[in-house]
């Protein structure tokens, strides 16, 4: 990446896209454009995962897992490494717990 870009990709979202030897298998500027599109989906699904829990009730990882199963249709614009990348996300920014229906990542 550049010296000017300001956007810090976490560890995580770039094990998406390293291969076994750690190297990078898309180009710098095509690995911040999918950072931006996951980080940007997931702060926009704060709100309405909100709002099925607290108004309607439905469980925490219940709606994690809906969203999950949304975000891997052909039609999401996301891939299902990435679907995976924007529901954990979405549970950290909801104080929820890690989604039960996806593995924990190596180390944990």
């Amino acid at each position: 990446m550049s010296d000017d870009c300001q956007i810090l990709i976490p560890d995580s979202f770039l094990a998406l896209y390293r291969d076994a030897r750690g190297r990078l298998t898309v180009s710098q500027a095509l690995l911040r454009d999918r950072y931006e599109v996951c980080e940007d989906l997931a702060n926009h699904l704060v709100q309405h995962c909100q709002g099925l829990h607290v108004e309607i009730g439905v469980d925490e990882q219940e709606v994690l897992r809906r969203c999950h199963l949304g975000l891997c249709s052909p039609d999401a614009g996301v891939s299902e490494a990435e679907a995976g990348w924007v529901v954990t996300r979405l549970a950290e920014l909801l104080n929820w717990p890690w989604p039960e229906f996806l593995p924990l990542p190596e180390g944990s």
